[in-house]
């Protein structure tokens, strides 16, 4: 039971006492295991475009945006970049010489490579009475390199977002962020009729005077080169998608005050987010997935063509949807929609489909069909982290293609098992989606979500455990109900920064 003081708490963040019990159920019941079916390959649930279909597809998008396409980037930013730097920290636990390191050891490769890094000018001009071009001198400072790097105020990573983290060094010192690299990306593939490119991130509270200072600091000369307009927002996660922590026996977990202890939802509370945009096609792609300017040439012709693919499998949606409004359907109808279906989204209708009435038939078909769309580009397998897409049987009976994390696999399952290595491909957060139905009208987002297919993980506060409640991921359940399609794009595509040595890849070199 919850006493007035804590139902007092709960109306001021928006969260309903329904809500919180829902969530302590949860934590009773957990969640149940997904169906899974199998693994999406080439050919059944991955499509794989070939040059002349590239072409089309891109140019497809090209010719809608002329025709007045609206488009925007939403790109999910939020949080610190602290677990970036997870091995410096452990280092200044316990610093030691650096050459008594493993010789794989993280510290000693980021000391040694040191000059490599976008931000090695900014620690020259801390430590300006230090050679650290010197490698002999960098180890004999490693502690102090790694303190500035991450504590001093002219740098203080630890506590930025990675938006604001300098991720390429270019010619003439120039150094520029991952909120820069997404600006330049924007005017070349989420460009409008108008010459605006719309982009909206999701931020921290905390850090959203820091992104927004480096919006001040670059809009007018990426404007004046680019002969473009910028419009850029930003937004928080909602706080009322937080979800409630609770004790091993899952009673609320309390802080030394008695208030009750509420944790983010994780990245699928940004559907809420990403239900507030209006745009006919909106790209969806994390902050660290950028690179140099030089290198960008394939992620923007699959980025294009993506959209492209979409607009196409679009047009055809709606003009079934649109056909099936008629007073009279003829069976002929029905089956070229199935067909439709089976062709261009690999998905088999449940074999109780084919024992419906016509009238039965046709509002499963407009039911199915009438709902956002996202295509999502996929990557071979090559052994990089990230979830991969999936086969799964719904509730209903009816197969559909999801993207599922690894927490969502249970490798005790000898099917999960299986199946996960089988898998070819993984997913890079590289989306584009349409929400709007076919009469033009918003979807809301929070409706095609599936609320089984969060997770509960174990944590602790103040050195007390505690178990916490994840929220269908944005890509995977909290779009479960979409149309999905997913395409083959190259590695090429995925260069992301996990770690503050994924800037030595050469990816993210010049």
């Amino acid at each position: 039971m919850l006493n007035n003081k804590e139902i007092t708490q709960l109306s001021e963040t928006g969260i309903s006492e329904q809500t919180v019990l829902n969530q302590i159920e949860r934590f009773k019941t957990g969640f149940k295991q997904l169906e899974i079916l199998r693994a999406a390959t080439p050919r059944d649930g991955i499509k794989i475009l070939n040059i002349s279909e590239i072409k089309e597809s891109s140019d497809f998008f090209q010719l809608s945006v002329a025709g007045g396409l609206s488009v925007m980037k939403f790109v999910p930013a939020s949080g610190a970049a602290t677990r970036m730097f997870k091995d410096l920290y452990q280092y200044l636990e316990n610093p030691v010489t650096v050459d008594q390191l493993p010789p794989n050891s993280p510290v000693k490769q980021f000391i040694e490579q040191l000059p490599k890094f976008a931000f090695f000018s900014k620690l020259q001009e801390i430590m300006k009475n230090h050679n650290l071009n010197e490698v002999n001198n960098r180890k004999e400072l490693a502690a102090q390199i790694i303190d500035n790097t991450l504590n001093n105020k002219l740098l203080n990573y630890g506590k930025l977002p990675k938006g604001v983290l300098h991720f390429h060094k270019y010619p003439n010192n120039v150094i520029k962020t991952a909120m820069e690299e997404h600006f330049m990306e924007g005017c070349l593939y989420a460009k409008s009729i108008d010459n605006r490119v719309k982009i909206h991130f999701t931020v921290s509270p905390e850090h959203k005077e820091l992104f927004k200072l480096k919006l001040d600091e670059t809009r007018a000369d990426i404007e004046k080169k680019e002969g473009i307009s910028l419009d850029v927002n930003f937004s928080f996660q909602k706080p009322y998608t937080d979800t409630i922590a609770v004790t091993p026996d899952n009673v609320p977990f309390r802080d030394n005050s008695g208030n009750l202890v509420f944790r983010p939802g994780g990245h699928g509370a940004l559907i809420e987010n990403l239900n507030e945009l209006d745009a006919d096609i909106i790209f969806i792609k994390n902050i660290d997935n950028v690179v140099p300017q030089q290198l960008i040439n394939d992620t923007v012709i699959y980025k294009k063509s993506l959209a492209g693919t979409l607009k196409f499998l679009q047009m055809s949606v709606f003009e079934y949807l649109n056909k099936l409004e008629r007073k009279k359907i003829h069976d002929n109808l029905i089956m070229e929609i199935c067909h439709f279906i089976k062709e261009e989204l690999f998905v088999s209708l449940p074999a109780f489909f084919y024992k419906l009435s016509s009238k039965e038939k046709v509002d499963y078909l407009r039911k199915y069909l009438n709902r956002p769309i996202r295509v999502c580009g996929m990557v071979r397998n090559e052994g990089e982290p990230g979830g991969g897409p999936f086969w799964i049987k719904e509730k209903s009976g009816q197969e559909s293609l999801q993207i599922l994390e690894s927490s969502q696999l249970d490798l005790n399952n000898p099917i999960h098992l299986e199946e996960s290595k089988k898998s070819t491909h993984f997913n890079p957060v590289d989306l584009v989606c349409s929400t709007k139905d076919y009469k033009g009208k918003k979807f809301h987002l929070p409706d095609f979500l599936d609320p089984e297919t969060g997770f509960i993980s174990e944590k602790s506060i103040n050195g007390q455990p505690i178990k916490a409640l994840e929220l269908p991921g944005l890509w995977n359940g909290a779009m479960a109900n979409w149309i999905t399609l997913f395409v083959e794009v190259p590695i090429t595509t995925f260069n992301p920064v996990k770690t503050v040595n994924d800037f030595l890849r050469k990816q993210h070199q010049l």
